[in-house]
């Protein structure tokens, strides 16, 4: 890679075109080798020539140039597979929601279009719009199949917008854009620790049926077993994550596989944990499922009435999969306690035979379900390390770097 990282701002043409030349201009003061490429109706609302002058670099509009910046016409037709090689990080805003339509559907019929399709660099997609254009299923369709794409979607700002309207739409501020570019810039320099290795993650929690409205699950939002797979990833691991139903977005370069009982994800891990190097348990399938099923909704039996429920243990998924361990593998498990039962943790690592397991009390303020933030002790078979109130994403860094 070359000593300035190489970005490539894809202007669409929208209202808010004029707010890039700014970030164009902080990313190329702080270091930063800048190229814009802008579709013909961002051309509308900002001239090429702006760009040209703060990035010091040729503005790309067209797929067929007559010639650019000195370069044959044949050299200059493929900027799309030059920019594509060079890019470090591909940034698009605004998006507006032609692009981000064409985009969804594979459509490449001017320079930025093709760009994309082109490039192996990281997609970061800034939507900004008018907010019922935003809120329209197509738009939100649109976004969702580029987010299974592996792009990475930057919310927009609400507030008022340039139409009169309020609401959801606007462009983020500089800064968020700025820390969303440097965030791809340093996942993409990793060390590739884990390069040529295969990573089985499980995330999320499960649920086990009552009857064909209720069921039995917990608070897990798998937010951290989302990081442990996003991590493996970006440190050259092949990623399978087992999970179970969450509302978060697929990490990028990860394959998911969708479970939602415990004996689905049992099932999953048992026939793709022989196949990997590193297995994580990250998930909190639930310990026990009713004993039958009812085929109707259960009716409530009155103001004082008790609904007896019979639970039967559910399998302990990572017990069983240490049981058929190959030699070099490594398994870890993670426990989640309340009242600071350590005791519990180091118990669970010896009994299922693993590794090491992460342990956090989830009544510890920051440490609890559905947060951004852990506070966890590292315990193996010879240490116990408590570690402070970290993100997710430092909590699995550590991990791999445990790991290694």
């Amino acid at each position: 890679m070359p000593a300035k990282p190489q970005i490539v701002l894809g202007v669409g043409g929208g209202i808010a075109a004029y707010k890039i030349c700014e970030l164009a201009s902080h990313l190329t003061q702080n270091n930063t080798d800048v190229h814009v490429v802008m579709t013909q109706s961002a051309g509308r609302f900002v001239a090429p020539l702006t760009f040209q002058a703060l990035t010091q670099n040729p503005v790309h509009t067209s797929l067929w140039p007559e010639n650019h910046s000195g370069e044959s016409g044949v050299a200059a037709s493929m900027a799309h597979i030059s920019l594509a090689e060079k890019a470090d990080v591909i940034l698009l805003a605004p998006a507006t929601a032609d692009l981000i339509a064409k985009l969804a559907h594979g459509l490449a019929d001017d320079l930025l279009t093709t760009l994309v399709l082109a490039t192996r660099a990281p997609i970061l997609i800034s939507p900004a719009m008018n907010p019922a254009m935003l809120s329209h299923p197509a738009t939100q369709k649109n976004l969702q199949t580029l987010r299974e794409f592996g792009y990475e979607i930057i919310e927009p700002d609400s507030g008022r917008m340039a139409c009169e309207h309020v609401g959801a739409g606007r462009l983020p501020a500089k800064g968020v854009l700025v820390s969303q570019i440097e965030a791809a810039l340093q996942a993409k320099t990793k060390p590739q620790t884990l390069a040529g290795k295969k990573v089985l993650v499980t995330a999320g929690p499960t649920r086990e049926n009552l009857d064909p409205v209720r069921f039995l699950s917990n608070r897990s939002s798998g937010k951290m077993g989302y990081a442990l797979a996003e991590e493996a990833a970006t440190r050259g691991a092949q990623v399978t994550l087992i999970s179970g139903p969450t509302q978060l977005n697929i990490p990028r370069d990860v394959e998911r596989i969708d479970v939602t009982s415990t004996q689905q994800m049992f099932n999953a891990v048992m026939q793709h944990a022989p196949g990997c190097n590193i297995i994580i348990a990250a998930a909190a399938p639930a310990d026990y499922a009713p004993l039958e099923v009812s085929a109707q909704k259960i009716k409530k039996q009155g103001a004082k009435g008790v609904l007896p429920l019979q639970l039967a243990p559910t399998p302990d998924i990572i017990a069983h999969a240490t049981q058929a361990r190959k030699p070099g593998q490594i398994f870890i498990g993670f426990a989640a306690e309340t009242n600071s039962e350590i005791g519990e943790a180091q118990r669970k690592l010896h009994a299922k035979n693993l590794d090491a397991i992460v342990f956090n009390d989830v009544t510890q303020q920051g440490a609890g379900f559905d947060i951004d933030t852990n506070r966890v002790t590292w315990i193996s078979h010879t240490e116990t390390e408590a570690w402070p109130l970290l993100s997710k994403s430092e909590v699995a860094a550590r991990i791999y770097e445990k790991i290694a």
